[in-house]
């Protein structure tokens, strides 16, 4: 078997539907390290053309991974829903492109087709949109999960508050906790990336941030973006865990690099819904993923590395999360080298979550040896502002000082609402207004001199 595409005078044959898509795949510098680019312009083109005249029911008939030695590929397919996928059965993966973008195509009709759409179907129509396709599609894909307040709304962005310290020192985590919510950041959840992986440390830093919400009556979540095992062990010693969170991927062996498996995600989530901690809703987890991660471990099986990146999707779905993101810079250059490959994969990322049901945020970032800087990720965060993005990172200053990577700030979310019209969760939005920091107007922006504030003893409760 096998993908022939004549292109001019020339022919190009591609074996199998693994090597089709990654050499469809626009340029990015991991899968030239992994050895399966397209070496040329005119072959991306060539396996593009071919691609599109795929039917989508072959995504159906073929394993990229074989299923015995994969438990993602096992859910792929088990969950595949036959009745919703009937709908789009007929068309090739162009012609799903043409149907997602046409205008009658609406937020009801897309909810109704995605248990039927595969991460790969996903992916692979994906390879064909140009950034304005990705954008256009993803606006009309909202996805809304709820646990103190309601994430994803049209017309709202969150932002997580991201108070990180090289230390875990608590008046330093306060300081920028404070910082956040006077700027309107935290209503995804207040996260803290510890340190220290340890239980003492993580339960510490959770009846901290346990405290500051329930004290200031705050409507957002908190997490400790510790491993999953971690958490359950906090959450057997009787720790206040609002959100179990864990880094995921696309393949069995890339999970298992991470210390984890389908089993274990599906006993912490049980753990924290025991716990009935949310108030409006009871999504509990929290992913995070990214492109090259795969590739890192040596767990890719030859996958183009935006694909393996749509199949960590499924994984997530399984578990119904709050919150999912990629974290679309951090790896490095090594996967994506420079400012237009991190926004590529960015605009793709956030498309494929939305387009199969997930809450999708974006860290929008970069590490320092990367071609890339600020200026590109004005322009990726932009972008995912019009394309409806659930929410983004809020980091102060936009310089992660324990990650030691370049974010986004409190001020972004800020821009993003500014130029969009945008508002945080209605229930944060709420709060913000009755403790001062806002003021009600037809552009929601923070007070220049809130007074004397309740916030303001955050600091001082942590300073003793």
């Amino acid at each position: 078997m096998g993908y022939k595409t004549v292109l001019g005078r020339k022919s190009y044959v591609f074996p199998d539907l693994k090597t089709l898509l990654a050499k469809a795949s626009p340029l990015r510098s991991g899968d030239q390290l992994a050895g399966i680019a397209a070496s040329t312009q005119e072959e991306r083109v060539a396996a593009q053309m071919s691609l599109a005249d795929l039917h989508l029911s072959e995504f159906l008939n073929i394993e990229l991974i074989p299923g015995e030695n994969d438990e993602v590929t096992r859910l792929i397919f088990d969950s595949h829903d036959r009745s919703a996928f009937s709908k789009i059965s007929s068309f090739t993966v162009g012609e799903f492109r043409d149907f997602l973008l046409k205008e009658n195509t609406d937020s009801e009709l897309i909810s109704k087709i995605r248990d039927g759409i595969t991460p790969e179907m996903a992916a692979a129509v994906s390879k064909l949109m140009s950034n304005q396709d990705l954008i256009l599609v993803s606006k009309k894909s909202p996805v809304v999960t709820k646990f103190r307040n309601t994430i994803g709304l049209p017309g709202r962005l969150s932002a997580r508050l991201q108070p990180n310290h090289p230390t875990d020192d608590p008046k330093g985590i306060a300081a920028s906790i404070l910082d956040g919510l006077l700027l309107g950041s935290g209503d995804a959840v207040i996260g803290i990336n510890p340190a220290t992986d340890n239980v003492p440390t993580v339960i510490a830093l959770l009846r901290m941030i346990d405290s500051i919400i329930q004290k200031y009556s705050i409507p957002t979540q908190s997490c400790v973006l510790c491993h999953v095992t971690t958490s359950i062990k906090a959450m057997e010693e009787g720790a206040p865990l609002d959100l179990v969170f864990q880094s995921i991927g696309g393949s069995e062996a890339l999970n298992k690099s991470f210390g984890v498996n389908l089993s274990i995600l599906e006993e912490s989530r049980q753990m924290a819904l025991e716990l009935n901690r949310g108030t409006v809703g009871n999504n509990v987890m929290y992913f995070e993923t990214g492109q090259g991660s795969g590739l890192s471990a040596g767990a890719h099986f030859g996958v183009d590395q935006q694909t393996l990146e749509a199949r960590a999707y499924a994984v997530a779905k399984k578990f119904d999360p709050l919150l999912v993101n990629t974290v679309v810079g951090f790896i490095g250059p090594e996967y994506l080298y420079n400012g237009k490959q991190i926004l590529r994969a960015g605009l793709e990322d956030h498309f494929c979550g939305k387009l199969l049901g997930l809450p999708m945020g974006v860290d929008v970032c970069y590490t320092n040896h990367a071609d890339a800087d600020q200026d590109d990720m004005d322009t990726l965060l932009t972008l995912l502002g019009a394309a409806g993005c659930n929410y983004i990172m809020g980091v102060p200053g936009a310089d992660d000082v324990m990650l030691s990577y370049q974010s986004t700030s409190f001020h972004d979310a800020l821009y993003l609402r500014q130029i969009f019209g945008l508002k945080p969760a209605p229930e944060f939005e709420s709060w913000l207004l009755e403790k001062g920091l806002f003021e009600s107007s037809k552009q929601f922006l923070p007070k220049e001199n809130p007074g004397k504030l309740l916030l303001e003893g955050i600091l001082e409760d942590k300073a003793g």
